[in-house]
């Protein structure tokens, strides 16, 4: 079985390793591995150059001409290759691509990424700090090294919605002490920060006081609001919106996790950072959220650097952005860069433009070779995170609204991701609020148990004319059953059958559910092998591309997950009603007024 890598600072600088690795370096004993007649990506310097590259342990011990040495116990050739530091993820969530640490971690570590730093704010929000524990214990046993944070959203709204748990400043400041603990994760309630509010205030203070990373999430910030935001003591964002976004917030010193999921902002991204001139070095790079079937398909953040060299950006900035810039970020000296006395985790690309791993290295080990895992990874007992949704089966009166009257004005959230309010008007019938024409039904129902269970309905405008309902219980971030549809007796068809396979999605059209994938582990994640996974998601993408005419860049499936993300400026629907994190507003039913 492959051990896990642990940040361990006693092995790395253990004195008889230390001993060995001189003794080498000086050619007075043999490397453990010789990496032979490979091109060096020096992320320093920007040359590509021929070295050789000697290990022992867990250690770089010499980087040198090529053909000089060849006293090793193993040799790894890498003629026509290109060598790299491993690729360092500064910012995911792996609940996100629906699989296990295990599954996930075989995926990305045969692909060059050797680091991640996971925010398991999903897990968090949905069993609390026992699901911060079971992520902790998860990874230690991993091939993938991978930098926790303690969740500090959870959840991401507070009063405006219900998670699974409430994560306080006491809550934090118990996590921050934990050994595998590096900092707090991005802190999502940007307007509480930004007004001192106590909860939020105390939350960032304790990090402060831990002298650990203090991550962001500064969606539309600017001027004296960003600031404020960063005065608070934030350091870094990956929510970007545009090319002049970025450049305010480097400017502003903000280190920025530069992430690939909202690949429509990358090509004016990649033009803004290349008319600078050269790359700053608070560009690092991020994924985020990778769903299962674009973990399949492209990779986790090897797949970013593909694309960024894709839309413009040389390679080996891509590469300094994704290894010593993130090791820099961490403050992780041992990581980032191939030199004597770093830690050796290197990747072997077949080129710089596919970035096909030939070998990876981790922490001295060879992990993968030809993109295949050297040997099987020891999975944690999923069972702390089964029996999560906590639902009885819903009626199709549960997605109606109830209302007095012949007419009423409703308020409506307008525009996907980027929401405003909006209003119009409808009739009633029967009790019962009509849906108007031009609107989409959202509902979201509580189910961790902690609150009453009744679903909550909103209108959104902006988002087609559909043909069916689509239910999920990922939803961030308080991952509440989300259903939307049109039609009620759908919508509660979808929501069934969600809640009878214990979480996951399910995509209803003409009565019939056409597509179902089950994520039984907190609503969230499936252990399944990754292509079943990604290939049960792909059914529910196909199925929801039937009964929906997406409009990108904003209209888009992955809009779905983020309609309940009311942390974010403006409008979105909870489970305890429409909620706006800008303001702090909350209406518990949408309709403003009653005509009698």
């Amino acid at each position: 079985m492959v051990s896990g890598i642990i940040a361990d600072v006693n092995a790395f600088n253990d004195p008889d390793l230390r001993t060995r690795a001189v003794e080498a370096a000086r050619g007075d004993r043999p490397f453990d591995i010789l990496i032979t007649g490979g091109t060096l990506v020096d992320v320093v310097t920007g040359e590509l150059r021929p070295a050789d590259i000697g290990l022992v342990g867990l250690l770089i011990a010499s980087v040198h001409e090529t053909g000089s040495r060849s006293d090793a116990a193993e040799i790894l050739d890498a003629t026509g290759a290109y060598v790299s530091p491993g690729l360092i993820d500064t910012h995911m969530h792996i609940e996100s691509s629906m699989v296990t640490p295990a599954t996930y971690a075989a995926a990305v570590v045969s692909r060059g990424v050797t680091t991640v730093v996971w925010d398991p704010h999903e897990f968090g929000n949905v069993h609390g700090v026992d699901g911060v524990s079971w992520a902790v214990e998860a990874v230690k046993i991993l091939p993938l090294r991978c930098v926790m944070l303690a969740p500090s959203s959870v959840p991401s709204a507070p009063g405006l919605e219900m998670a699974g748990a409430d994560f306080d400043a006491a809550t934090i400041e118990e996590m921050l002490y934990w050994p595998k603990i590096c900092g707090l994760a991005e802190v999502m309630n940007m307007r509480g920060v930004i007004d001192r509010d106590p909860r939020m205030s105390t939350i960032v203070q304790a990090a402060l006081d831990s002298e650990k990373l203090v991550c962001g999430h500064a969606r539309g910030l600017s001027g004296p609001d960003l600031a404020a935001f960063m005065v608070a003591g934030v350091t870094s964002d990956h929510e970007l919106v545009s090319a002049d976004d970025l450049l305010a917030k480097l400017r502003a010193g903000l280190t920025i996790e530069l992430r690939g999921s909202h690949d429509h902002l990358l090509p004016e991204l990649v033009e803004a950072i290349n008319g600078l001139g050269h790359l700053p070095q608070t560009v690092t790079l991020c994924t985020d959220d990778v769903f299962p079937d674009d973990l399949v398909d492209g990779g986790g953040l090897d797949d970013v650097v593909r694309r960024l060299v894709r839309y413009g950006m040389k390679p080996e900035w891509a590469l300094q952005a994704a290894t010593l810039n993130g090791a820099v970020r961490l403050g992780r000296r041992d990581l980032g860069l191939i030199a004597p006395g770093r830690r050796a985790d290197i990747a072997v690309f077949e080129d710089l433009g596919d970035f096909r791993a030939r070998c990876v290295i981790a922490s001295g080990t060879v992990v993968s070779k030809a993109g295949i895992i050297a040997s099987a990874v020891c999975s944690a007992d999923p069972a702390p995170l089964r029996g999560s949704v906590k639902l009885q089966p819903l009626q199709e009166q549960d997605f109606r609204v109830v209302s007095e009257g012949r007419e009423v004005r409703l308020a409506t959230i307008a525009r996907p991701r980027f929401t405003q309010w909006g209003e119009t008007g409808a009739d009633v019938v029967d009790g019962y609020v009509v849906p108007p024409e031009d609107t989409t039904l959202i509902a979201v129902t509580h189910r961790h148990g902690r609150t009453d269970s009744r679903t909550r309905v909103g209108f959104l405008e902006g988002w087609g004319k559909w043909r069916g309902a689509f239910a999920t219980t990922l939803a961030h971030d308080s991952h509440n059953l989300t259903v939307f549809g049109a039609d009620p007796r759908d919508m509660a068809m979808a929501a069934n059958a969600v809640i009878e396979a214990g979480g996951g999605m399910a995509v209803v059209e003409h009565g019939e559910v056409k597509a179902l994938l089950p994520l039984p582990l907190s609503g969230l994640v499936s252990e399944a092998p990754l292509i079943e996974v990604a290939d049960g998601f792909r059914h529910i993408r196909a199925a929801m591309d039937r009964i929906v005419d997406w409009e990108p860049p904003y209209l888009v499936f992955k809009a779905c997950f983020g309609a309940t993300l009311a942390c974010n400026p403006g409008p979105h629907q909870t489970d305890r009603g429409i909620a706006d994190g800008s303001t702090g507003q909350l209406l518990a039913s949408p309709v403003l007024s009653i005509v009698e």
